[in-house]
């Protein structure tokens, strides 16, 4: 996937170079083309695929918004923890 983002790659190429099987290499690119995260272009004989960074930016954003929805909530529960373990230590 990474590689992809940064410079085109044709299935034979990613198949040698992360030695797997063309096949295996198939199957993985058809779950980041259903994904929307990579797209595959026919250029001859060859099947390139090129890294899609808008999905990946969507996807990044959405992430950071639960990440702060989280720490929000971590945040309150350590507040409240840190106020109950200070009420119980004064009764």
């Amino acid at each position: 996937m990474r590689r992809t983002l940064t410079e085109e790659a044709s299935l034979t190429t990613l198949a040698h170079d992360y030695d797997m099987s063309f096949a295996a290499v198939q199957k993985h690119v058809r779950v980041l083309e259903t994904a929307d995260l990579v797209e595959r272009i026919p250029r001859g004989r060859e099947r390139i695929i090129r890294g899609n960074p808008a999905t990946i930016r969507r996807a990044q954003e959405l992430l950071a918004r639960f990440e702060h929805l989280w720490r929000a909530r971590i945040d309150r529960l350590d507040t409240f923890l840190t106020e109950d373990a200070g009420d119980s230590t004064t009764t």
